[in-house]
């Protein structure tokens, strides 16, 4: 608890005095067990913290009656844990709306609802539980969905940290497109959105207060926008994958074993910026197994290649986009990276995470 409350003067500052809030909940500076309870006390922490945070997205019932949607749905589940729960460029509020987002997006659907469940610990500061809210309510917005059901429990102190959130959401693919990870092919060129590592690195600064000349911050932001971009340009799209934990070694391995193909990347052409190569080069880390929250990988055939990248270069999001590798029939399941010496490296899957709890 000691440490969430240090990054607690990061979070947007809360008027108490504008809640209209009964007593219960404004005489309580902190998460107690009767708030988890069902009874009055949680009713008042959902009508006047999540209700106002999440603003016109629903009134978080037991369930939601959903609009009927035409077409094949996309459903994802997630749940963030992350320390500290705020961090430089986001919190776990973004996190568990961008995660989800991305998920979605992966498959190539348009998100449209969410669902979100709060676990929080006794004796959590109510001003950060309203943070996060806040948080995650403006990421909702800024993505475009709604969040319309959820669930708050309390668990006891010392058995939590803080605030853990889960997220569900559903989303709608659109006809003729088919993105799976089992649909990498020979010829397949492999892109990037942007640069890699930053968000395992932005909040391994924080938590150890590591300092690297220049401020790291999380690059956690909604994709779904970008991919559509991309698959108005290149619409047979192959794969796509988000590399958070794991980062884009476990991504790239796990789409060549489902694939049954090899990958080759090109070491002198991954995005890592100077501040993660440092990072990683002071740590003892290789950047490839440093997670992402706000980069894709995709695959894409040849010669929709250089479609792709143009769209992707001209959207924010994928700015920063680079090819990076391709897809081989040589050592099937395999990932292996040129050096910029000439030699060949396996990259394999990390036995365990580098860096524990980034999301």
């Amino acid at each position: 608890m000691a440490e969430q409350l240090l990054h607690v003067e990061s979070a947007p500052a809360l008027d108490f005095d504008g809640w209209t809030c009964p007593l219960p909940l404004r005489d309580s500076p902190t998460i107690v067990m009767g708030h988890g309870g069902g009874g009055a006390m949680s009713g008042e922490l959902v009508e006047h913290l999540f209700l106002p945070a999440f603003g016109e997205s629903g009134d978080l019932g037991d369930s939601a009656v959903l609009p009927a949607v035409v077409g094949r749905l996309a459903f994802s589940t997630d749940s963030f844990v992350v320390r500290p729960l705020f961090f430089p460029g986001g919190s776990i509020g973004e996190l568990a709306v961008n995660g989800t987002v991305n998920d979605l997006a992966m498959s190539g659907a348009r998100p449209l609802f969410l669902s979100v469940g709060f676990i929080l610990e006794e004796g959590t500061d109510i001003a950060q539980v309203g943070a996060v809210a806040q948080r995650l309510g403006e990421a909702a917005r800024a993505a475009g969905v709604q969040v319309v059901t959820g669930d708050t429990k309390v668990v006891e102190s010392g058995h939590g940290d803080g605030v853990y959130v889960n997220t569900a959401g559903i989303g709608v693919v659109p006809d003729g497109v088919e993105i799976g990870r089992t649909r990498a092919r020979p010829g397949d060129v492999v892109i990037v959105s942007g640069d890699i590592g930053v968000h395992g690195i932005a909040i391994m600064s924080v938590r150890e207060g590591l300092e690297f000349g220049t401020e790291v911050r999380s690059d956690t932001r909604p994709l779904h926008e970008l991919v559509e971009t991309m698959l108005g340009a290149a619409p047979d799209v192959h794969v796509l994958r988000d590399p958070t934990r794991g980062g884009v070694a476990t991504s790239l391995n796990e789409i060549a074993r489902a694939s049954g193909v090899g990958v080759v990347l090109e070491e002198r052409a991954l995005p890592v910026p100077e501040t993660v190569a440092n990072a990683c080069a002071f740590l003892g880390l290789d950047p490839l197994p440093v997670a992402n929250e706000g980069k894709l990988l995709a695959f894409v055939p040849a010669e929709q290649a250089e479609a792709a990248l143009a769209a992707m270069r001209a959207h924010p999001a994928g700015a920063g986009a680079v090819a990076i590798g391709t897809c081989v029939d040589d050592h099937p399941g395999m990932v292996s990276a040129r050096t910029g010496f000439g030699a060949t490296r396996v990259v394999d899957l990390p036995l365990g995470e580098q860096l524990p709890r980034i999301c």
